[in-house]
């Protein structure tokens, strides 16, 4: 089964609160971290169809929040790697018929 990249952006309205949800299936994501010229720090992740920036508190100095957030993405992003990773050996690995009878 062949899957197509997609990109998801939905907005959800309830009780006066809007929720933005973003789900990115697609090898055309771009991922930029930066400093901006008023030294505040930012992460984008981007496609053609959507775009998430992640930067410091009211766009202000950096905070032991923004340093525990950063953080969390950081190791977040690891597992990602990590879990791609290991799904991508697996899934190589049951593509070859007989791989596993090979003698090492």
């Amino acid at each position: 089964m062949k899957y197509k990249p997609y990109t998801y952006v939905t907005a959800v309205l309830r009780d006066g609160v809007t929720r933005l949800d973003v789900a990115f299936s697609t090898s055309e994501v771009g991922v930029l971290a930066a400093v901006t010229s008023n030294q505040r720090p930012f992460l984008d992740l981007s496609t053609p169809e959507a775009q998430i920036s992640v930067s410091t508190t009211g766009a202000g100095p950096v905070t032991e929040q923004d340093v525990t957030l950063a953080r969390e993405i950081f190791n977040a992003a690891a597992r990602y790697l990590a879990d791609c990773e290991r799904l991508h050996t697996e899934q190589a690995a049951a593509a070859l018929p007989g791989l596993d009878e090979i003698a090492v």
